[in-house]
C-alpha cells in the first residue's frame, strides 16, 4: 500500500513539475483604445479600468491559472484606433496575427466592436466584447465571442418596461409615447421597448411611436404632437446631445408630461445641471448605473473600495469616473474568474469557462448573466432613477426600480 501511495505521489508531482514547465512565461492580453475621435472619452475610462485590474494582478504575482496551477504576469498590449473602425480592424489582426495574444478585448461599444466580430471569428479566437452590445454580433453559430459588461440592445430597456408595466397601472400610467433618435442605437432600444411592452400582456398602449434624426436641433412640432396623443408617460430615447436640445424644448414650451424618461439626465446629472439647469430637470426618471449604486459583489472590490482605489491611482490623470470605469474593471474579474476555472487556454474552452460563470458571479456591475446559446449579457441591468428636488432646490437621484435596490418612490405625476 506505501508502494502504491508513493507511486503515486510521484507520478502527481511529475506532472504538476511539467505543468509548471510548459506555463508560459507571461499571459498575453490584446486590445484598443481610442485616445482621440468620438468615442475618446468613453473608451479611456473602459481602458483605464481594465488596466487596474491588470495593475492590480501584476502587483500580486500575476494572476492565477488554473490551466498551469500558478499565477501568472499579464502583459497588456494595447493600440490606439483613434475611434476609427478601419484601424481598429487593422489593428485587431495585428494583435491576433503578430502579437498572438492569448486573450482578445474590444475597444468601447458597437461601432469599433462590430469589425473585431468577423475578425475574431475568422482566426477562432475568442473576442471578450466589452460594451459592444449590437444583438445581430451573438448567434448560435459563432461561438467566439462574450458579451462582458453590459446586456444588450434588446434587453437594457428592461428595467424602464418593468417599471412602466408592473408598476405603472397602480400609478394610473395606460398611455405611453415614445420618441428616439433614428441611430442604431436608440433605433434598437426603441424596438426592445415595444417588444417588451407587448410581451408583457399588459394594459399599456403605445399612443406616439415615432423616429426623428439624431442631433435635432429643434423638437417643438414634435412635442405638439406628443401632447395632442395625451400620453400618462414619455419616453424619449437620443444621444446626450438630443437630450439636452429636448429638455430644452420641454422647458420652453411650458409642458409639464406626467412622467418624463431620458437616457442621459441620470447618468451625466451635473453636466445636465450645467446646460440645461435644474428646472427642467426636475422629477425626470433615467438610467441609474453601477458607477452609481451599490451591487453587493461575492467577488472583486465593492463599488466604494473600486471608485477609491480608481480616484488614488488617477489622480494626476483626472479621469472621470464613469460607468466605463467599472466596467473595464468588471472585465477584469471576469476574465480572473475564467482563467482560475479554465483547464487550457484554448479559446473554446475559456468561453466555457466565462459561461460557467453565468448565474455564479455578482460584481460591482451587478449580477453576471449569459444567454448560453449565444454569449450575450443578459445581466448586469440598471436601476431606474428619478430625479427629485431637496433643500435649496438641488437634485438628488432617487433609485425607484427595481424594488432590491430602490430608496425610494415613483413621484407621479410630476408636479
Amino acid at each position: 500500500m506505501r508502494i502504491l501511495i508513493l507511486v503515486v505521489l510521484t507520478a502527481s508531482l511529475t506532472a504538476a513539475a511539467v505543468q509548471a514547465a510548459d506555463a508560459p512565461a507571461e499571459v498575453k492580453l490584446g486590445t484598443l483604445y481610442a485616445s482621440s475621435g468620438q468615442f475618446a472619452s468613453i473608451s479611456m475610462p473602459l481602458h483605464y479600468g481594465l488596466k487596474l485590474w491588470i495593475d492590480q494582478k501584476n502587483a500580486e504575482g500575476g494572476v492565477y491559472v488554473r490551466a498551469f496551477d500558478k499565477k501568472i504576469p499579464l502583459k497588456l498590449i494595447a493600440y490606439d484606433d483613434q475611434s476609427n473602425t478601419a484601424t481598429a480592424a487593422t489593428l485587431y489582426r495585428r494583435l491576433i496575427t503578430q502579437d498572438k495574444v492569448d486573450i482578445l478585448a474590444a475597444d468601447y461599444g458597437a461601432p469599433l466592436t462590430s469589425v473585431a466580430v468577423p475578425i475574431a471569428r475568422d482566426h477562432k479566437i475568442l473576442l471578450i466584447d466589452q460594451t459592444g452590445l449590437d444583438a445581430t454580433f451573438f448567434t448560435a453559430d459563432n461561438p467566439y465571442i462574450v458579451l462582458i459588461d453590459e446586456p444588450v440592445y434588446s434587453v437594457w430597456p428592461k428595467p424602464l418596461t418593468d417599471l412602466l408595466t408592473r408598476d405603472g397601472p397602480g400609478l394610473g400610467i395606460k398611455r405611453v409615447a415614445i420618441l428616439y433618435a433614428t441611430n442604431d442605437f436608440t433605433g434598437a432600444l426603441a424596438n426592445a421597448v415595444r417588444k417588451l411592452i407587448k410581451e408583457s400582456n399588459s394594459d399599456l398602449d403605445i399612443v406616439f411611436d415615432e423616429g426623428v434624426s439624431t442631433h435635432t436641433s429643434n423638437y417643438t412640432a414634435v412635442l405638439n404632437n406628443i401632447r395632442a396623443a395625451d400620453p400618462d408617460a414619455v419616453i424619449e430615447l437620443g444621444a446626450e446631445e438630443d437630450d439636452i436640445v429636448f429638455l430644452h424644448n420641454v422647458q420652453d414650451s411650458g409642458m409639464k408630461f406626467k412622467f418624463l424618461f431620458c437616457i442621459y439626465p441620470t447618468v451625466h446629472t451635473e453636466l445636465f445641471e450645467k446646460l440645461v439647469g435644474n428646472k427642467a430637470l426636475k422629477y425626470v426618471f433615467g438610467y441609474v448605473t453601477a458607477a452609481q449604486i451599490s451591487h453587493e459583489p461575492n467577488f472583486g472590490m465593492s463599488l466604494k473600495e473600486y471608485s477609491a482605489a480608481w480616484h488614488k491611482k488617477y489622480a494626476s490623470l483626472r479621469l472621470g469616473f464613469d460607468f466605463n470605469s467599472v466596467a473595464g474593471y468588471t472585465t477584469g474579474l471576469v476574465l480572473e474568474k475564467a482563467l482560475a476555472t479554465a483547464t487550457s487556454l484554448d479559446q473554446l474552452e475559456l468561453r466555457r469557462a466565462i459561461l460557467s460563470l453565468s448565474g455564479r458571479l455578482k460584481t460591482l456591475d451587478g449580477e453576471f448573466k449569459l444567454d448560453p446559446a449565444t454569449g450575450a449579457q443578459v445581466g448586469e441591468t440598471s436601476a431606474i432613477g428619478q430625479l427629485v428636488p431637496v433643500e435649496n432646490d438641488h437634485l438628488k437621484l432617487v433609485t425607484v426600480w427595481p424594488p432590491d435596490v430602490a430608496n425610494g418612490k415613483p413621484i407621479y405625476p410630476r408636479p
